[in-house]
């Protein structure tokens, strides 16, 4: 069954318009899940599909399979992309730009898309550790026993969607985070946390090393009560070894995945940070 469009939404699906670039709720999301076709619901892309071309609209560089085709413009310039189902009109697709590996470009309204999160797993919990730069935060993280992923990104704002760009500046509040998904069967929280005071200095406040400003501030955005009162309880330990502790724990707000090239950073350089280092303390 169609669904019922909006009068901006009917002008890029049925009348093949283009939004606004930049102006899209699709163009700088980051979330896990299925991006489906607005008209009739067919699956389209997968979150994997997505990456930041810079070009203000969503892009992805694959699709699922047989779930988009294409059409050559009238003037024979570019090349359409519908949705094989119901052929609403989703965008335009482009080759050999050189963007990712696969040199493809699906460049697609988010007015054309619906977006179905990824189901959250019954054991899985997620805590964010903020320390300085969320490259070394997150290599350390990334091995550690019961972490199923990780990705870098910013929380503790109040823009929405911010970029680094914009979070660099230390106008928007958000802090550099790495976002620890863990299965609660298999990991141990309070080494979780433990590691986390070990790869930073938790005694600086809003700078670790050369990284100054507020969004290299030391915190623990914790989801979970239990997680607030873990964190708490290694904070007492440590100012019970008479450490200046700078870190505060605070519930999490909105978190926004940062732009791919931060994502698992330093293992996809094949070197080990120069931000951080391990420094056993308990």
């Amino acid at each position: 069954m169609a669904a019922r469009l909006t009068p901006e939404e009917e002008v890029i699906l049925i009348g093949k318009g283009t939004e606004v670039p930049y102006s899209g709720k699709y163009w700088n999301h980051r979330e896990e899940g299925i991006y489906t076709c607005k008209l009739c619901g067919a699956h389209l892309y997968k979150s994997e599909h997505k990456f930041d071309s810079s070009c203000g609209w969503p892009s992805f560089d694959d699709e699922i399979e047989g779930a988009v085709k294409r059409v050559p413009d009238a003037d024979g310039r570019r090349t359409e992309i519908i949705c094989a189902k119901c052929k609403a009109h989703l965008g335009h697709v482009f080759e050999n730009e050189g963007l990712t590996d696969k040199n493809l470009r699906h460049c697609v309204n988010s007015l054309s898309m619906k977006f179905i999160p990824a189901p959250v797993k019954a054991n899985l919990e997620v805590i964010y550790f903020a320390g300085g730069c969320f490259w070394g935060t997150e290599y350390y993280y990334k091995n550690a026993e019961g972490v199923v992923k990780t990705s870098v990104g910013y929380i503790g704002g109040d823009k929405e969607n911010p970029t680094y760009k914009e979070v660099c500046t230390g106008s928007t509040g958000h802090a550099e985070v790495v976002e620890v998904v863990y299965d609660k069967d298999k990991a141990n929280l309070s080494d979780l946390v433990k590691l986390f005071f070990e790869i930073h200095d938790f005694t600086e406040i809003n700078r670790q090393g050369p990284d100054i400003g507020e969004q290299y501030r030391t915190e623990i955005f914790y989801t979970t009560d239990k997680q607030k009162e873990i964190a708490d309880g290694v904070i007492d330990i440590l100012l019970a070894k008479n450490y200046e502790v700078a870190t505060i724990t605070t519930k999490a707000n909105k978190y926004y995945k940062a732009e791919n090239y931060h994502q698992d950073y330093f293992n996809d350089k094949g070197i080990k940070p120069i931000c951080h280092f391990r420094q056993k303390i308990f």
